[in-house]
């Protein structure tokens, strides 16, 4: 797009008192990020350095008091549409990076799907990656206590551990093995690793991807159907019992796929299941045009629409979705994936059942 569209938007989350605030910070200081502005909630725990401000105020914007997500919803939305109005009338001169920061409490879906659903925003924007920051000192009891930590976690590209230095090293090895069993395919970090590098150009939407970022944006560590068991430790599950709400859903298919029989699997998910569904990739080899890979990207209802890549980084082939869900019937995606690439099991309904009679797999 002209004008350096689309601009890459991170998502920077995590609970109260996980320093998010104390990271931007340092980041805004980093020279990697020239050019970047920073939608921040005054509602936070501190506010930004005064002097960082100053320097800066074409490229911070302050909203209103009140959680991003909800109640400032409209005003990122208008927020971020005036970033553009600024950049194509001259009066910022660059903006090459969007870093929106969440509230503690904040689910971040409803910000990843203000800009995925908003039809000029997605002319302008792409979402690059969410990073979440945990706690280590309190990470566990926070996962343990509230399930939008876990949420925050499970749809995280980039997860930072904080305040590493005050906690005991085996405390902190058990919470990355959780966080890594919350989502596999995400990359954990300590703070102290937490550059703009590492954390920012997380998507696949680069035409420069190579396939070991492919691999790592799909998660490649993530299994076919990762849930959270562990036989036999009744009291850790039901000390994790957010945790276990959440599965990562791995699907793979190694031969092209009609763009319709995707869009039916996607379009009935969503319609079916939408509000578990906390967060999909995918990339995808079309019957209709096999040599340019379609990129897929959603977050609860909302689809971002589909990106296509010039061509397959290194030879990479084959479809292959990573869905991380909440409370979704435990086996219904692969049924139903199953069905639409005409892969049924037996007793389940394929892909022309399945058009007729879009109910025919139990779970909806």
């Amino acid at each position: 797009m002209m004008g350096g569209f689309p601009i890459p938007v991170s998502v920077l989350t995590g609970f109260l008192g996980a320093g998010k605030t104390t990271l931007l910070n340092r980041l805004l200081k980093d020279p990697a990020l020239a050019d970047t502005a920073v939608i921040i909630n005054e509602f936070g725990e501190v506010a930004i350095d005064h002097l960082l401000v100053e320097q800066a105020s074409e490229g911070i914007i302050q909203l209103s008091d009140g959680c991003l997500c909800c109640t400032v919803r409209g005003d990122l939305v208008d927020t971020l549409a005036d970033l553009v109005d600024r950049l194509q009338t001259g009066r910022i001169a660059k903006l090459a990076r969007v870093v929106v920061e969440t509230t503690g409490l904040a689910d971040p879906a409803p910000v990843l799907q203000s800009i995925m659903a908003h039809p000029a925003l997605v002319q302008a924007f792409r979402l690059d990656g969410v990073i979440t920051l945990v706690d280590a000192v309190n990470g566990e009891a926070t996962l343990d206590a509230h399930v939008e930590a876990v949420k925050q976690a499970a749809v995280a590209d980039r997860i930072v551990l904080t305040k590493t230095d005050l906690a005991d090293a085996a405390e902190v090895e058990t919470l990355r093995a959780r966080l890594k069993q919350v989502n596999p395919g995400a990359v954990v970090l300590d703070a102290n690793e937490a550059g703009a590098a590492a954390l920012f150009n997380c998507g696949l939407y680069d035409p420069r991807t190579k396939s070991a970022d492919v691999r790592r944006w799909l998660g490649e560590e993530a299994a076919h159907d990762h849930g959270h068991h562990h036989d036999g430790d009744h009291d850790h599950h039901h000390e994790h019992r957010h945790d276990m709400r959440v599965r990562t859903h791995s699907l793979v298919h190694d031969r092209p796929v009609p763009f319709s029989a995707i869009d039916m699997f996607l379009d009935l998910l969503r319609s079916t299941h939408g509000e578990k569904l906390l967060r999909m990739k995918g990339v995808i080899e079309l019957a209709e045009d096999p040599s340019r890979p379609l990129v897929i990207h959603g977050v609860q209802k909302i689809l971002h629409p589909p990106a296509r890549l010039p061509a397959w980084p290194d030879g990479q082939r084959g479809t292959r979705l990573v869905l991380i869900t909440l409370d979704m019937p435990e086996d219904y995606v692969r049924r139903l994936f199953e069905a639409f690439t005409n892969e049924p099991s037996i007793d389940t309904p394929d892909r022309a059942a399945l058009e007729s009679n879009p109910l025919a797999i139990a779970g909806l």
